[in-house]
């Protein structure tokens, strides 16, 4: 035992002197998230329990936050529908709304991260009872009256606007469960919800299930791509880096030929969808799904995606022309350009671009450099700092947890992000950003400050050596870090409001807009350095990869549209569709695709994004058209403006969705939310960058 801990304690030693050649003269915050992560040995403290809770010494604790939040949610219940009601309606909807965010918004989280079982099971336990509770209180008919009541006629005491606009969201969350129709009506919407949610998850499960097909079906040149299981191959995807024409294309016929049973799952959840939204009283799904949001109306979204169309379909052809050029050059025997090459030939400019493989690039990206890099951003823009803090024993669930305490240089202590970066065995594989406990006013009138958690799955550091990022990963790091500093500066009334707690649509514009300042020359300067030399990243390597994120722009930005146009026909008008979804998609496809559809493929039944974004998946385009005209307009002539950084943050950052979306856009930057300004957001775009793609036409035999 007792060598064992030598060892072990010699390697740390060991450890330590490695690390120091490379972190001395580093900041303190990069040198913390540089060095190996370890588990310390608690002797002499006792635990504070999981984010600081005293109950979660324990996993039982998840227990005891129920019953805390059975009993508060019943005493609140008492005050909302109590005639001696003594504070605002929307003050105590959204006390409500808290208690109860606050357990099972935590218990999610736990449910998908905390690598022991029994915290996992106790965690689920806690959001199915959450869960109960909720379904309770939307069909509890008082409550809904009182609320109803304040709404229609106005509260006894005085409101504001953003009052009066919360009190409505409270209320809209209330009657999408049909609490305000016919009983029948309303156990219809409940089992129609029901039905959604199973048909949803089949749907989901079939389509990622791989195909199975014989060896035999495949020409034995392209077996040796695939997965084999005995005399069956295995497709499990789409294969698009894949380098041989042959491989691409079998793997795209294999893959997305048609699945009955995966049709009918589809066809009964829009079916569904659709019945749900008329017995609520909206004209289509889609009119549902888009009350509240930036655009407002299924309409404005599609006149944007018509707009947006026009303008691509030019800037689009000459992406595919150059397409079609480069599978010239590849193969001795012409073919036309298909919907499995773009993919490929977007990759294979772009590593011609960056004359490097991604991994290259990656001794300038350090995690720790990184962190440096959104802590230097944050203090230009915002006189905000991250700073690394010792956690106490208990308070993280696992040994390689960073904790952030978000610092301004004024206002003191605005938040905490606890990042989760490394994977490790049964964490979920994304990047995310998880709202543990949201920002607002408190009774006494001080401020419940916000707690969150950032999720990658970036490789654990070597004892060699810092973990390193690819340029992509250096994108998803500063977008995850976007949401979490939209709940950290979003310092709203009510926590139902705050932060990333908007409309879809407007909730990913900050960060969207992080990738922009991870995408500039001026900002990757003050951080993209080598670990071990601390040497800046050579200009030209610089300008390089910034340049290569822009290629192909149009076309990519095309096949947004199709997606987005074809989510909002399925969810749009059922005349509209066709005998069964793939002729919907072959005819919205020949409106808003440069690529003609290729027979005997259903890629819509391998699209999962139509559950969870069902006539929503539009937003990732209205995001992006606003992050860009933000962009344009305060930070392309300097991102690393403070003035301009203040009036981001107090104009659009600080109300979260405090007030509606299409409102904080327009006063923020002065002109209406239309088509048009979208378009022209992302066509300005787009046309700035197309001038490098005719410079990388040279790379082109």
């Amino acid at each position: 035992m007792l060598r064992r801990f030598d060892r072990i304690a010699l390697l740390r030693r060991v450890n330590r002197t490695v690390v120091n050649k490379w972190v001395s003269t580093w900041s303190p915050l990069t040198t913390a998230f540089n060095t190996r992560p370890e588990k310390r040995i608690n002797f002499t403290k006792n635990e504070v329990g999981l984010f600081n809770i005293p109950e979660l010494t324990s996993y039982e604790g998840f227990y005891a936050l129920k019953e805390k939040a059975i009993f508060k949610t019943e005493d609140l219940i008492e005050e909302a529908t109590s005639p001696q009601r003594t504070r605002k309606m929307v003050t105590i909807f959204d006390e409500l709304s808290d208690t109860l965010c606050k357990v099972a918004d935590l218990a999610e989280f736990i449910r998908l991260a905390h690598p022991q079982s029994h915290y996992s099971h106790a965690a689920e336990d806690a959001c199915i009872t959450i869960s109960g509770i909720v379904e309770k209180l939307n069909t509890h008919k008082r409550l809904y009256k009182a609320l109803k009541q304040v709404v229609d006629e106005n509260d006894s005491m005085e409101t504001t606007d953003v009052d009066k606009h919360v009190a409505e969201l409270f209320l809209f969350d209330f009657e999408q469960c049909g609490i305000h129709l016919k009983e029948n009506d309303r156990k219809k919407v409940v089992f129609l919800n029901d039905c959604i949610l199973q048909l949803g998850q089949r749907f989901m499960a079939g389509a990622v299930h791989p195909r199975t097909i014989k060896k035999s079906v495949l020409p034995e040149a392209i077996r040796p791509f695939f997965s084999t299981d005995g005399d069956n191959i295995l497709v499990s995807g789409l294969y698009a880096d894949s380098s041989n024409n042959m491989a691409r294309e079998a793997a795209y016929r294999l893959f997305l030929f048609p699945d009955q049973h995966q049709e009918q799952l589809l066809s009964e959840l829009l079916k569904s969808r659709h019945d749900l939204a008329t017995t609520c009283g909206f004209k289509t799904y889609a009119h549902r799904a888009l009350k509240a949001s930036t655009v407002e109306t299924p309409e404005m979204v599609n006149e944007f995606l018509q707009t947006l169309n026009e303008e691509l379909k030019p800037r689009a052809e000459r992406d595919f022309a150059l397409m079609q050029k480069m599978k010239n050059a590849e193969n001795r025997f012409e073919s036309p350009l298909a919907t499995w090459d773009t993919p490929y030939f977007t990759s294979s400019l772009k590593k011609r671009c960056l004359q490097a493989s991604a991994s290259e690039f990656s001794p300038y990206f350090s995690l720790g450099a990184c962190m440096e890099g959104l802590n230097l951003l944050m203090k230009s823009l915002y006189g905000i700092s991250l700073e690394n803090t010792e956690m106490e024993p208990g308070e993280s669930w696992s040994h390689d947890i960073y904790k952030l305490a978000v610092t301004h240089e004024s206002e003191g202590l605005l938040g905490h992000i606890y990042c989760d970066l490394f994977e490790r065995p049964g964490k979920p594989n994304q990047d995310c950003h998880f709202t543990i406990q949201g920002g607002k006013v408190m009774p006494d009138g001080s401020y419940q400050n916000p707690i969150v958690v950032v999720m990658l799955n970036l490789s654990q550091p070597r004892w060699s050596g810092p973990t390193l990022l690819t340029p992509s990963m250096v994108d998803n790091l500063f977008h995850e870090m976007g949401h979490a500093m939209h709940s950290m500066l979003a310092r709203t009334e009510y926590q139902h409001v705050t932060g990333t707690r908007c409309s879809t649509d407007f909730a990913e514009v900050p960060s969207v807009l992080m990738e922009y300042f991870a995408s500039d020359p001026r900002v990757l300067r003050t951080f993209a350095k080598h670990f071990q030399t601390q040497e800046p990243m050579p200009e030209e390597m610089l300008e390089r990869l910034c340049a290569s994120k822009h290629l192909f722009s149009s076309s990519e930005t095309q096949l947004q549209v199709f997606y987005s146009a074809l989510d909002q026909v399925y969810h749009g008008d059922p005349s509209r569709h066709q005998s069964n979804t793939t002729e919907t998609l072959r005819t919205v496809q020949e409106q808003f695709y440069g690529l003609p559809y290729v027979e005997n493929t259903a890629w819509q039944l391998r699209f999962s994004h139509l559950v969870g974004y069902g006539a929503k998946y539009y937003s990732y385009l209205i995001s992006r058209a606003v992050a860009s005209w933000i962009w344009q307009t305060y930070f392309e002539k300097d991102p690393l403006s403070r003035s301009q950084g203040e009036k981001y943050r107090r104009g659009c950052l600080a109300y979260g969705g405090g007030i509606p979306s299409r409102l904080l856009v327009s006063n923020f930057l002065g002109r209406e939310v239309t088509p048009a300004n979208l378009t022209k957001s992302l066509i300005n775009e787009i046309d700035a960058y197309s001038e490098q793609l005719k410079d990388f036409e040279k790379h082109i035999r």
